[in-house]
């Protein structure tokens, strides 16, 4: 009867376990889309030409992740989007996920001298 019970405990535990993984790992991408969205904010704020910018964002970004900088005013706004595609065995099947992060800030004043 414990043999019967434990062929249907495992594989649902497994499917638990894969599924908290991918959640943390989607968890861990939406982080370093902050981070990259942070990140460039901060270039554009000190005047950074665009593909720096957009350097800066894909080094601290999840793999594709794409930046776009919108410089409205005194104020600078980088957004970045990632697609983040399950690379686990059992979710394989699954559609990519879209996360995105914004971060404005203030443009800094540059001087010329």
């Amino acid at each position: 009867m414990v043999t019967a019970e434990a062929a249907m405990v495992i594989p649902v535990l497994l499917l638990v376990t894969v599924a908290l993984a991918w959640l943390v790992t989607l968890g861990i991408a939406q982080v370093r889309c902050v981070d990259a969205a942070r990140e460039g904010a901060r270039l554009a704020a000190r005047g950074e030409p665009a593909g720096v910018v957009t350097a800066a964002v894909q080094r601290a970004g999840p793999a594709a992740a794409h930046a776009t900088v919108d410089e409205s005013g005194d104020h600078v706004t980088v957004s970045v989007e990632a697609a983040v595609v399950p690379d686990v065995p059992l979710l394989d099947h699954l559609p990519a996920v879209t996360l995105r992060a914004d971060a404005t800030t203030t443009a800094e004043d540059v001087d010329a001298s």
